[in-house]
């Protein structure tokens, strides 16, 4: 069974740092593009961060300059290294993997930032 195991979410302070992970835990074909969503109280879902395999990365403007993702192809791995955290990126922080087979979703990793 494929699936994605998420891992780093915490409580930080506002300004602080954490570095969430997504792992593929399965044998899977040709991933093409992973990203991270989230999802904070009373808000829609919204797209934080995106990496194709050609190499194309995408953030919200709302992350620019704060967030980075980054891709282990070999560990079928994404990270997404957040900064300068403020209370408005308190949210379930989910990772997305997109092959063509499949379209997986992860748990979901909760991220709370204190002012």
């Amino acid at each position: 069974q494929v699936q994605l195991v998420e891992s780093g979410g915490g409580l930080v302070q506002a300004g602080g740092s954490l570095r969430l992970s997504c792992a593929v835990s399965g044998s899977i074909f040709s991933i093409y593009s992973m990203r991270w969503y989230r999802q904070g109280p009373g808000k829609q879902r919204e797209l934080v961060a995106a990496s194709t395999s050609g190499g194309g990365i995408n953030y919200a403007d709302s992350v620019k300059g704060r967030f980075t993702i980054s891709r282990d192809k070999a560990k079928n791995t994404v990270y997404l290294e957040m900064n300068g955290l403020k209370p408005e990126d308190a949210a379930i922080y989910c990772c997305n993997a997109i092959s063509p087979r499949y379209n997986l979703w992860g748990q979901g990793t909760q991220v709370t930032v204190s002012s």
